[in-house]
């Protein structure tokens, strides 16, 4: 997360925040879609939220997963995009250097989370696929939640420490960090390379352990009687899907966060422009936003859930046992 090289000095003397080139009506315009993406974001992972603790059956080790990134994307939708928009729109950072250190120390530990929570995902979908009878008996409900409370409290404490190496540009109307060559190579490996090489190479495998036992399940099909076609054929049909959904919310994550990626790399060749920086940030906020679309989008139980929970129906007794996923 090296931005870029500059003189703080020479910029603080030279920099002014920029007068509004909008007019009135395209300006209020901005922050009126400004708050609906917020609204979307908070909304939208708050459903995912509600339904997974509140659901029995979604109460599975792969969801405790689901759930955690939900969590980290409400916080980005509630913390985070109300202040990028604002200093997007305004071109000029206006809440002071507090709310500066506060605003880049969250949005840094929530973006190193997701990515984890990608990472994890990945490493449950490969050993699942993998070894399913080993999965079943080894992975528990207790197991997958001691290991999102370790990855929150790990990525916490390396957030914390990296924080006491950020040098923050803090001329007027401004609010950007650097990290020094060091720490900046460490975070590069921790944050990035690390995480998305484990998704990438077991998300290839994923999928061709997804193609495998689909081909073996429609061989076995040709030689097993009806009923025993159709449970494996739904079963192979309910892989396929998991992958799928899976997959696609992985893409469109490395999709959000590439442009951010060849920004930090090329910061330590090139010069680069610092206001760019604020649009390569906006598009991995913008990945939270997408994420509850896509359940909604692939996951019936999900719209379900939804429909339950906007009727209210989820205050009735016994509510929890309701069957969301036939």
């Amino acid at each position: 997360m090296n931005l870029t090289k500059f003189n703080q000095s020479d910029r603080c003397e030279h920099f002014s925040c920029p007068e509004k080139s909008v007019s009135p009506a395209v300006y209020i315009l901005l922050y009126v879609c400004s708050a609906a993406v917020v609204l979307l974001t908070v909304c939208g992972n708050l459903l995912v939220i509600i339904s997974v603790l509140h659901f029995k059956q979604l109460h599975t080790p792969t969801n405790m997963l689901v759930l955690s990134l939900a969590v980290s994307d409400f916080f980005v939708g509630a913390l985070v995009m109300p202040l990028m928009f604002i200093w997007v729109i305004e071109s000029c950072w206006i809440f002071g250097r507090d709310f500066c250190i506060c605003f880049w120390l969250t949005a840094f530990f929530l973006m190193v989370i997701s990515i984890y929570n990608i990472a994890l995902i990945a490493v449950d979908r490969f050993f699942a696929l993998l070894n399913p009878f080993l999965y079943t008996n080894i992975v528990s409900m207790r197991t997958m939640c001691t290991v999102v409370y370790l990855n929150w409290c790990v990525n916490l404490v390396y957030s914390s420490v990296i924080f006491h190496y950020m040098n923050f540009l803090m001329c007027p109307g401004e609010c950007y960090f650097i990290l020094n060559e060091a720490w900046s190579v460490i975070d590069i490996i921790y944050s990035f390379i690390f995480p998305l090489s484990v998704i990438i190479i077991l998300y290839t495998r994923v999928f061709l352990l997804a193609k495998k036992h689909a081909t073996a399940i429609r061989e076995l099909n040709n030689h097993t009687r009806p009923k025993t076609q159709k449970i494996t054929s739904h079963s192979m049909k309910s892989e396929r899907k998991a992958a799928k959904v899976l997959g696609i919310l992985v893409s469109v994550f490395l999709m959000c966060l590439l442009p951010y990626i060849i920004y930090g790399f090329l910061g330590y060749v090139i010069e680069l422009q610092l206001e760019t920086f604020q649009k390569v940030t906006v598009l991995i906020c913008l990945n939270s936003t997408i994420n509850p679309f896509i359940y909604a989008l692939f996951y019936p139980w999900f719209r379900r859930c939804i429909k339950l929970t906007i009727t209210l129906q989820i205050f009735q007794t016994d509510s929890a046992l309701i069957n969301v996923l036939s």
